[in-house]
């Protein structure tokens, strides 16, 4: 069943019971993306919890009319924009979408709704949200505390996986430096 990696990705955080499982998965559809589409625009209300069980996709927004890569996510993990989300506002960031994608939408009103018949369904994205939060708040940390090279290197041993499915351009703009700072990095180059 196309919905067993996403109950395997709840069980990490809130084994659910099977009735509750079952109200998820009624307010879910899958969502096929062709690589470089956008799942969300810019200036969109994000209405969609989304998750990914094939792909790759990334946050992203513009900022003096330039590309700002804010995050990435691929295979096993949800991807949205909670600004948006939570305060039913159009949002500045769009989701983009890098490879091929098969996605998992959540319908975020109706699973909102769920919450009071199923205490164990709210209790388990408070606990997806509150991880979201502390990845933010870790990545806001890492500008702001470690050097360019120093956030490559965290890049390449937490995630090197995506250093080859990911353009460079979106690396570099995800570690707030430019492609060619990057390649100075990768080719072990000091930098000034």
């Amino acid at each position: 069943m196309i919905m067993n990696s996403l109950v395997d990705f709840f069980n990490q955080f809130q084994p659910l019971p099977m009735a509750s499982q079952g109200a998820i998965v009624e307010v879910c559809s899958v969502i096929k993306v062709p690589k470089n589409d956008y799942l969300q625009q810019p200036g969109q209300t994000c209405r969609t919890i989304y998750f990914i069980q094939k792909g790759i996709a990334r946050i992203f927004y513009y900022k003096d009319e330039v590309d700002v890569t804010e995050s990435f996510s691929a295979e096993n993990t949800i991807i949205a924009r909670a600004e948006s989300l939570f305060a039913g506002k159009p949002s500045r960031k769009g989701i983009h979408i890098l490879e091929n994608a098969e996605i998992i939408g959540i319908n975020a009103p109706a699973l909102f709704q769920l919450y009071d018949e199923h205490p164990m369904i709210e209790r388990l994205f408070r606990k997806i949200f509150e991880q979201a939060y502390v990845q933010t708040i870790q990545k806001m940390e890492s500008i702001q505390f470690h050097t360019a090279e120093e956030r490559y290197q965290i890049l390449v041993k937490e995630q090197p996986d995506l250093l080859q499915r990911i353009p460079l351009k979106y690396i570099a703009s995800y570690l707030g430096i430019t492609q060619v700072t990057l390649s100075r990095i990768r080719a072990g180059k000091r930098i000034i």
